[in-house]
């Protein structure tokens, strides 16, 4: 007969006893020659394996099924293709997450339209790298990403890359930017009649890069662009560009994210290994640019509304500032000796001279009123320049005097750590935190505002 003892509370496992049943004679007499028989008889080894059987088939079934020898979601299991072994372009350090992880499976399809829109341009190869070039810049980050999708239907958004700031003028070297809206209006014919994409969403998912003084306006004399107004074929979708004001303009009409000029990453690094961010500043305040004697230029305009000429005036003479007003190819280094550098409006309110100071470790002296600057909702603007009104250019010097004499030092140390300057230029590869990662994750942000709405 099988005994299973179940314990009661407290007292762990269960054992197995076994008795058998067998005849009185055990006790009286002959005990010696019955235990022969018994051990030797069928009944007895039947009995034997079977106690032995139920033995090994309970304590098995307890050994698998104790809690410590079950699987769990905490032990490492290597990946068949972990990236030590199998290295490829896409691989990054296990201690790392992917973009696309950090941006929220964020996906993005970019259009190969041909070659006319984009990639001729590049035979000049100022088109890489002028104040304009995040067009370019963008472009290039995206077709190497991580968020990047070859199937444009499983897209959040879709990139046009077209390139309209590469028409050099022979004339003065500036870009032409008379053609934009027709390569822009043919780009878009040409994905509206070749991809359902556009007239699902009437180009409300659609990207375009405007890097221009006003935007998706495309004119350099802000009058003739809010006249001619956003290229109309874009008014629905959303326009990467450097102008933005935090007042109501006719060229920030629908959704935009502003975004920084482009200045090459190589010449900030290159500077700054000559001119490191904490290295001695002997200039008090700087600025090298156009700076008009005269109010009005040649063709009768105002300038700058006049700003860059009213602080020639005031300051050219005053030892404490260091204005010139032509071109030198060793202004980076100027601006890395500097302690505040002007940033004065010009046609456009932004300037390129805003991210250079940023990433060379001079306090930018924001002088354009209601600017919006590139993503405010992570750069604390605040804590890492000055914003002078353009009305009280008569007393920048005491302003920057007494921003001297008290709350320099930590406007420096929030200055000069290397995320400000991270988001603030573009790279040819998304690095986590430049300027095309912030873009990306104000795309994501909106696309999650849009879900929870």
């Amino acid at each position: 007969m099988v005994h299973l003892n179940i314990p009661t509370k407290g007292r762990k496992g269960f054992y197995v006893s076994m008795k058998f049943l067998h005849s009185n004679n055990n006790r009286h007499g002959r005990q010696k020659d019955n235990n022969i028989k018994r051990y030797s008889s069928p009944q007895y080894i039947f009995y034997r394996c079977f106690k032995w059987f139920v033995w090994f088939f309970l304590s098995f079934y307890l050994f698998i099924s104790f809690p410590s020898f079950k699987n769990n979601n905490h032990h490492y299991s290597p990946s068949p293709l972990s990236s030590s072994s199998y290295p490829s372009i896409k691989s990054r350090s296990l201690a790392e997450s992917s973009e696309s992880d950090v941006l929220g499976g964020l996906k993005v399809y970019v259009y190969e339209i041909p070659e006319k829109y984009n990639k001729v341009w590049l035979k000049n190869e100022r088109c890489k790298k002028h104040l304009f070039a995040s067009e370019v810049a963008i472009h290039r980050a995206l077709l190497e990403s991580d968020v990047r999708t070859f199937d444009p239907n499983e897209a959040d958004f879709f990139f046009v890359p077209v390139y309209v700031s590469c028409n050099f003028s022979t004339i003065n070297g500036f870009p032409a930017i008379g053609h934009a809206r027709d390569l822009i209006s043919s780009a878009v014919d040409l994905i509206s009649t070749s991809f359902p994409f556009w007239n699902r969403s009437r180009g409300s998912d659609h990207i375009f890069v405007a890097s221009h003084d006003f935007g998706a306006c495309f004119h350099t004399m802000e009058n003739v662009a809010i006249e001619d107004g956003i290229v109309e074929v874009l008014r629905k979708s959303i326009i990467l560009q450097t102008f933005g004001v935090k007042y109501n303009h006719p060229c920030q009409q629908g959704e935009s994210v502003v975004i920084p000029p482009y200045i090459p990453p190589q010449s900030v690094r290159s500077t700054l290994e000559r001119w490191p961010l904490d290295g001695h500043r002997d200039i008090f305040a700087f600025f090298r640019g156009k700076m008009e004697v005269n109010p009005k230029n040649v063709s009768g305009r105002f300038y700058s509304k006049a700003v860059r000429t009213h602080i020639w005036r005031s300051y050219n003479n005053d030892r404490r500032f260091y204005l010139k007003r032509h071109r030198y190819s060793g202004y980076q280094s100027e601006i890395a000796r500097s302690v505040f550098c002007l940033c004065p409006l010009g046609w456009a309110p932004w300037s390129p001279r805003l991210v250079e100071s940023v990433a060379l470790g001079c306090v930018p002296v924001i002088i354009a009123d209601g600017i919006r600057l590139p993503f405010e909702d992570v750069i604390p603007w605040a804590n890492i320049s000055l914003t002078v009104a353009e009305h009280d250019i008569v007393n920048l010097g005491s302003i920057l005097d007494h921003v001297a004499r008290t709350n320099l030092s930590m406007i420096q140390r929030n200055l000069w750590d290397p995320s400000m300057r991270r988001a603030l230029l573009f790279n040819d590869q998304i690095q986590k935190g430049d300027a095309t990662w912030q873009v990306l994750r104000t795309l994501a942000h909106n696309k999650l505002r849009v879900l929870t709405q």
